[in-house]
């Protein structure tokens, strides 16, 4: 149709869950987030993207941000590019850097990332081509995120690390394929 709902959850040993959702519009341009919230460790911090006013606003009570065009969410950056690599695959060849803006639970910020050369992945669902892509930390406090998109799958993400800054990290691997 002409709306998305996205869920990013896990838990693990000492670092607990967190549930990461995105919800909004799907447009000729991509995707057009409504509402992203990020839940962990009994906090739920959320930010609006109020397209009539031309900012995001959050529920931290940090300052209203401009919504810049084509920004994207910390979940939905992962399902745009992907969208973005599936549409246009020689043009985002081993080098090249997609750049976008991100609004986190608390703030924007402008993501950069690195697209690697082909890498086989040994998953849980099989043996899968993949394109790597890269998000280095840029302050000190940044995660690094690191995702392997599979042609097969139509660049969909099958493989997801993040990486905290202590060096904690969770590593997230496709399974299973349901059809509908």
């Amino acid at each position: 149709g002409k709306t998305y709902d996205a869920r990013l959850e896990y838990s693990a040993f000492l670092i607990g869950s967190r549930t990461r959702t995105s919800t909004g519009q799907i447009t000729g341009r991509g995707l057009e987030p409504t509402r992203f919230s990020d839940k962990w460790r009994k906090r739920d911090l959320a930010a609006h993207f109020e397209r009539d006013k031309d900012r995001v606003s959050f529920s931290a009570n940090t300052p209203a941000a401009p919504l810049l065009p084509d920004a994207q969410d910390q979940l939905s950056v992962l399902l745009q590019i992907a969208s973005m690599v599936a549409g246009d695959p020689a043009r985002y060849g081993a080098g090249s850097t997609l750049t976008l803006p991100v609004i986190g639970p608390r703030d924007a910020d402008t993501w950069a990332f690195t697209l690697h050369g082909e890498e086989r992945l040994y998953l849980p669902l099989g043996e899968t081509l993949t394109v790597k892509l890269t998000r280095n930390p840029r302050r000190e406090f940044d995660q690094k995120v690191e995702a392997w998109l599979a042609p097969s799958l139509a660049y969909m993400p099958v493989r997801l690390r993040i990486t905290q800054p202590n060096g904690d990290f969770v590593d997230q691997q496709l399974r299973a394929v349901d059809t509908p």
